[in-house]
Parts: C-alpha cells; sequence; structure tokens
C-alpha cells in the first residue's frame, strides 16, 4: 500500500485515534452503553504513524467526519464471507447511481472489505440519508451483511474507521458513465 493509495480516502489528518487493549472511556448514547477501546490523538495523522499501522505495531482509525460536521466518503463496512460477490454487486450498483469514483480496501481480517465511496464536500446528514439509500438498494439484491458510515445510530466517537491495509479495486471515472 503506497501512501497515494491513502490519498484517494482525503482522511481527516488533524487528529486520529489509537486502539488501546483495554476500554478507553464508557458512552451513553441514545439509550445505548458504548465501551470506547480507541483513544483520540489530536496530533497530525503522518506518514510514520500510517507505517508503524501498516507494519502491525499499532491500530490507528481515522475520523470520517471533519470539524465542520463535513464528509469526504461514505463508506460500506463490508464484513461477509465472499467479497468477490459482495464487491461485484456494489461496484454494479454504484455506477448505476451515478458514483464513478470509489475504492475498495481490504482490511485485518481476511475477506472483509471498506469501500469508500468518493463523494466530496457533504454534510452529516446527507450522507447519513445516502449511505441509508444505498444500503436499501444491496439489501435488495443480497443479504445485508455490511455497516454503511457514517451513522447516526452511533456516537461521533464510533464514526471513524481503522486504516486499510491493501487496495482490493479501484474505480475512476468511465466514459461509459450516465451520469457523466
Amino acid at each position: 500500500m503506497t501512501a497515494m493509495d491513502l490519498k484517494l480516502i482525503k482522511m481527516v489528518s488533524d487528529h486520529y485515534w489509537i486502539k488501546s487493549d483495554s476500554v478507553v472511556n464508557k458512552l451513553s448514547y441514545r439509550g445505548r452503553t458504548f465501551y470506547n477501546k480507541f483513544e483520540r490523538v489530536d496530533a497530525p495523522l503522518t506518514q510514520s504513524v500510517i507505517n508503524q499501522h501498516i507494519k502491525g505495531e499499532i491500530t490507528v482509525a481515522h475520523s470520517l467526519v471533519n470539524s465542520h460536521n463535513k464528509v469526504e466518503n461514505i463508506v460500506i463496512d463490508y464484513n461477509g464471507r465472499d467479497p468477490e460477490r459482495f464487491y461485484h454487486r456494489a461496484q454494479l450498483l454504484l455506477r448505476e447511481e451515478g458514483y464513478i469514483n470509489f475504492t475498495a480496501y481490504q482490511t485485518k481480517t481476511e475477506g472483509h472489505l471498506h469501500v469508500y465511496i468518493h463523494k466530496g464536500h457533504t454534510t452529516l446528514q446527507e450522507a447519513i440519508q445516502l449511505g441509508k439509500m444505498i444500503s436499501m438498494k444491496l439489501a435488495a439484491k443480497q443479504p445485508k451483511q455490511w455497516r454503511m458510515f457514517p451513522n447516526a445510530d452511533v456516537p461521533e466517537e464510533y464514526n471513524i474507521l481503522t486504516l486499510p491495509y491493501e487496495v482490493y479495486a479501484k474505480e475512476r471515472g468511465a466514459s461509459w458513465s450516465k451520469h457523466m
């Protein structure tokens, strides 16, 4: 994985989250209790921190929502058993919906994917609504084995994703797209 592959994500890089072995804090949100193992580090996310993560020395996550409540990516966190089939279905749906820039990354767990849909400056509420719509359309084609991010059902501290380890597939604009 190169630095250029990570630049496609347009991560919030003014801070990052580092995973600890124990619970850092306990949060109550909408009648549910969350136990957070990620601790916020108010320092820039540098290439050396990313390299430590890729080597497996630490686990680092990045925020999806920036300080202005804007989102650059809508993410599908796939946790199923058949990533090839899922990505094929998701790719067809995203193209049909007019999303021509998206990248799938492999996570630490074998067979799990993060599909980053590069939407650009989008308000948090709009991103949540688009995520729900995409999820609903995907669920019509196959069993639901994913979560969408950003998500309104979890606190802000949970709208984070671990940095990916490897690029699975990229889609960067196509001349056949009906929305160009």
